[in-house]
């Protein structure tokens, strides 16, 4: 067991792999193949690298079956119990070529099955692309965090409950599910719904949080928030922050262009948009507020009706309608949510 290292080379430049095999030989081979590109540490049993991994979680696992002591299946099952490097990706490396032993080796949490003999150039490709996957989900989980934090500033911000924030959040997931949205597209607008009055930051409290009407004056101060918020989230290339721009920017958008601050009309309104417009007055209707009590759900639907084509989208007053159940659902389970728990993730 020891650590192969070049003092030319910054390791904090190159991922550090765990390579488990109890063959010198086989251990050797992979450190000609890898050794320029990648810190490695080497055990020769499970015990061993499951000390390693738990101290210093790498950045990738090289793991071989048949060892004594602990199976490479053992090991992997270790690792993946253990919150310290659960989320480590785990290559088997093996002569175990059967079909059922890379179900197995699959089953258990590893990302890819290599059999030996090992081919340099797929070897050398599949840890790249693993590490890859790991970079590109890190980064992935980096924007949703800022989304969070941004989101948490709005409620402080505003007299708006948490509980109002997850729920409208919810519905705009339930909506594009039901427009025909995929999957991840539909995440993504939960996680990107949270940020529709974000510009209310830019507010000053004596307007935003004044108990009476506003005035001429006030109003028009109030309806800069989505300008507002779009400058806050930017011109920014990933996915989840324009999906939020946008919706920051037209949620208050009218179907028949009455609304700001673009007076946009119809197909004109990003899609998104419309989606959040329709949940977050669903919301406010149907939840108490300082200045009103809860609406029940069938007075809140017969004004959004008499608003279908004017205030809404059509279409989607329609998808809401057909599917009430379903919302009356989330607004029951999100009843008590409370202030910052807007980061809870869709189920």
């Amino acid at each position: 067991m020891h650590s192969e290292t070049n003092p030319l080379a910054n390791p904090l430049h190159r991922p550090t792999l765990l390579v488990i095999d109890d063959e010198p030989l086989n251990l050797q081979v992979i450190r000609q193949v890898l050794h320029a590109d990648f810190r490695l540490v080497f055990a020769k049993d499970g015990r061993s690298a499951l000390a390693l991994a738990t101290a210093a979680p790498p950045d990738l696992v090289l793991l071989d079956v048949m060892m004594p002591g602990m199976t490479g299946y053992e090991v992997c099952r270790e690792l993946k119990a253990d919150e310290r490097t659960r989320h480590v990706p785990v290559i088997f490396v093996t002569a175990l070529s059967h079909e059922t032993d890379e179900t197995l080796g699959l089953e258990l949490g590893a990302v890819d099955y290599l059999t030996k003999p090992i081919s340099a150039g797929i070897l050398k490709a599949r840890v790249r692309t693993h590490l890859s996957l790991v970079r590109i989900e890190e980064l992935k989980q980096t924007r949703l965090q800022a989304i969070r934090c941004l989101g948490v500033a709005a409620e402080y911000k505003d007299n708006e409950t948490g509980g109002h924030v997850i729920r409208m959040s919810h519905y705009a997931q339930a909506l594009a599910l039901m427009a025909g949205y995929g999957l991840q597209q539909a995440d993504d607008l939960f996680h990107a719904a949270p940020m529709h009055d974000i510009g209310k930051i830019g507010i000053p409290d004596a307007i935003l949080k004044k108990p009476g009407a506003l005035t001429d004056t006030e109003r028009d101060v109030m309806q800069t928030h989505p300008r507002i918020g779009a400058e806050i989230l930017g011109d920014h290339p990933s996915t989840l922050f324009r999906m939020a721009r946008a919706i920051a920017l037209t949620h208050h958008e009218k179907w028949d262009g009455s609304g700001y601050p673009n007076g946009l009309a119809g197909a004109d309104i990003p899609h998104v948009g419309r989606i959040v417009a329709l949940a977050d007055v669903f919301d406010a209707l149907t939840s108490a507020r300082p200045y009103k009590p809860a609406w029940p759900v069938a007075q809140a639907m017969a004004w959004i009706r008499s608003q279908s084509g004017s205030h809404f989208d059509p279409e989607l007053v329609d998808l809401l309608e057909r599917n009430l159940d379903e919302f009356t659902a989330i607004q029951a389970r999100w009843s008590d949510a409370g202030p910052g728990e807007g980061s809870v993730s869709p189920t």
